[in-house]
């Protein structure tokens, strides 16, 4: 997200040898956290659209298949 969003604490637990790890590497566990979340939460975002939307997406599929694109006879490929 955009650094216009507010940033809350969380308390939250690791494994130790993870933590020393991280600390050793001088990995930002905060941003680390935050763009993890973001994929996972995108990809999940993703999935529920695509299942609200499988009926609409197989529709168009169908017709595509059936009566083709409008630009079929343009394309000079």
């Amino acid at each position: 997200m955009k650094n216009t969003v507010r940033k809350q604490s969380a308390n939250l637990s690791i494994r130790s040898d993870l933590l020393q790890r991280a600390k050793r590497n001088k990995i930002n566990l905060s941003k680390t956290l935050e763009d993890r979340l973001e994929e996972l939460l995108k990809a999940q975002d993703r999935e529920e659209w695509l299942k609200q939307n499988r009926d609409a997406i197989k529709t168009a599929n169908d017709y595509v298949e059936e009566k083709g694109l409008w630009s079929d006879g343009l394309r000079q490929f």
